[in-house]
């Protein structure tokens, strides 16, 4: 338990004892007040109302001032009834009165008043003997609990003297002995407090500092000053560039990569702040835009490849922000102490990939041309007018034409990915007609739902605003969604498609009533070449990421709800044209 916590409570209680001592004294004595002016305020007045009946009645010849001397008292004690008993003596008291003016020679009836008023006068006589116990007993019970609660107080006052000044004294004592030991140079001194408190977490700070200054008094300069030239060797013989920075961002080390990318020299740059060499170097100041974010000292972020004129031609590197941190000796939380960039060299990988991404154009673009003649001859054969063939060379036809629009659609996705890779899409943001793009992927499918005996439900309102939208692109889009929506949903099933306007922004929206999209699934979709594991479908995998890629670069939002094993829904959203 804290120090603190000790003297609160100790004397916390001590005053709370206090307290009820005061609270019960106080009860008490107003119990006492109460009894004594119950037998004052109450009994006493009866006996004297009674006492002075007596008077009027002694005085000689009962005179009309006697008579309501006795009324006056009598209406008094009428008043005055506190005891049991008390109200049917005093009615037969003023009974025996009224007689006795009707008669007041009768002595009999004079003498019956007074055994009357006798009653009346012992029967309050018993209540104040009867009060006066119980006034008795109740300054007994104050003696009482004021005796146990005065004796608990000294009790709790004499723990706190025996007890406290030792908890504060004794600890005291050892630390300061502690002290004069790491004076000494004794720095192998440590102090052990087994308690919870202020003087533990004093002790755990006395010992951190003490292994602190025994590392240090332990450590060999000479061996330092090698390990920091073997660590600047070994950065200085990386192939890519690493600058290195404090908490304060001061540059600590930049090697002979980072060095000659950035046409700085070291004795320029180390030890200056990297945001004053960055004024007059738009190399360094790219690489540390993101760098004075608070993330910074929190995560290690890695970013899109630049592109930097390094070896004599253009290269890419991949910029990588480090954040360094270290727990110090006899700590235990974590401590920035500053930041590593690390550009890591990827023009070989870059270079393998415009190769890949101009094959892929390259063959794509070459199997776009035989494939159309391909669907030529098989429309001129189909045409009845060159000849007729037979049911068998029908199916022959139908299953080659199916495979050439196969072909057709993935060398269209692989030109249209080669853009995406290459950073050449072609985008032609301009008013649009949600109703014409909508429509013009419905007649696109129509074909493919009838195969199916899938219906294609529209859902229209009256009127829309016009989109800010690629028309070729979205309908694209809309194309391969509602392909998707026919390709996974059962026979005989509805696909529904809509368009509205929605906080100012049109939303196309395509839901089939497929399996649906598995929850691990679903933020994969949108990745390149990914395809649901397990599904039969045909595809390539590049569809889905085709379209966010249309979508986003038109500013747009493209989104997937699913319910697994009841269907998906995808929506595009688009900015409505501002005239």
């Amino acid at each position: 338990m804290k120090i603190k916590a000790k003297l609160v409570l100790g004397i916390g209680l001590l005053f709370a004892m206090v307290v009820l001592l005061t609270a019960i004294g106080s009860i008490y004595i107003n119990k006492l007040s109460a009894d004594t002016k119950n037998i004052l305020v109450a009994n006493y007045n009866t006996l004297d109302y009674s006492r002075q009946m007596l008077i009027a009645l002694n005085d000689d010849g009962f005179s009309n001032a006697s008579i309501l001397k006795f009324e006056s008292n009598l209406k008094k004690q009428q008043h005055n009834i506190t005891e049991n008993g008390e109200q049917q003596l005093t009615d037969q008291l003023a009974a025996n009165f009224s007689k006795l003016k009707n008669n007041p020679s009768d002595t009999l009836l004079l003498s019956t008043i007074h055994n009357n008023l006798t009653d009346i006068m012992l029967l309050n006589m018993q209540a104040i003997e009867r009060k006066s116990d119980v006034a008795k007993k109740t300054a007994g019970n104050a003696t009482l609990w004021i005796a146990l609660v005065g004796t608990f107080c000294f009790l709790i006052a004499f723990v706190l003297l025996v007890n406290l000044p030792g908890n504060i004294a004794n600890p005291l004592k050892e630390l300061t002995e502690s002290i004069k030991e790491i004076a000494a140079q004794n720095y192998s001194k440590r102090v052990h407090f087994e308690e919870h408190n202020e003087f533990g977490d004093l002790a755990n700070a006395f010992n951190t500092m003490a292994q602190k200054l025994e590392e240090y008094k332990t450590s060999n300069i000479e061996k330092l000053m090698m390990e920091k030239k073997r660590i600047e060797t070994l950065i200085n013989n990386i192939n890519d560039p690493v600058i290195g920075l404090d908490a304060k961002k001061h540059i600590l080390f930049m090697n002979d990569v980072a060095l000659k990318i950035s046409g700085l020299k070291a004795d320029a740059t180390i030890g200056k702040l990297i945001q004053d060499v960055a004024v007059n170097n738009d190399l360094i100041r790219s690489l540390i835009q993101d760098l004075f974010h608070p993330a910074s000292e929190t995560i290690n972020t890695k970013h899109e490849p630049i592109k930097i004129y390094a070896d004599n031609k253009e290269s890419y590197f991949e910029k990588q922000v480090i954040a360094i941190k270290i727990t110090p000796t006899g700590e235990q939380e974590e401590k920035f102490i500053g930041n590593v960039i690390l550009l890591q060299n990827i023009t070989p990988f870059k270079e393998l990939d415009f190769a890949k991404t101009n094959f892929i154009a390259t063959v794509s673009h070459e199997l776009k041309t035989p494939i159309s003649s391909i669907k030529m001859s098989l429309q001129l054969l189909e045409n009845a007018q060159i000849g007729d063939i037979n049911e068998e060379q029908k199916n022959l036809l139908s299953s080659i034409k199916d495979d050439a629009n196969r072909l057709l659609k993935i060398t269209g996705e692989l030109l249209n990915m080669s853009q995406v890779e290459s950073g050449n899409i072609q985008i032609a943001v301009v008013s649009a007609n949600p109703k014409e793009i909508l429509q013009y992927a419905i007649n696109a499918n129509k074909a493919s739902a009838d195969q199916k005996n899938i219906k294609l439900e529209v859902l229209l309102p009256a009127t829309i605003p016009n989109v800010l939208a690629d028309e070729e692109k979205t309908a694209w889009v809309l194309n391969n969604l509602i392909s998707n929506a026919i390709r996974y949903s059962y026979d005989n099933s509805t696909v529904f498609i809509a368009a509205k306007n929605k906080n100012n922004k049109i939303e196309f929206s395509v839901t089939d009533t497929g399996q649906g999209i598995a929850p691990e699934y679903k933020q994969k979709i949108f990745d390149r070449y990914f395809r649901v594991p397990g599904t039969k479908k045909e595809g390539t995998g590049l569809g889905l990421s085709i379209s966010k890629e249309f979508i986003d670069a038109q500013g747009g939002e493209i989104k997937v709800e699913s319910d697994f094993g009841a269907g998906s829904t995808f929506t595009i959203i688009l900015n409505v044209f501002a005239a």
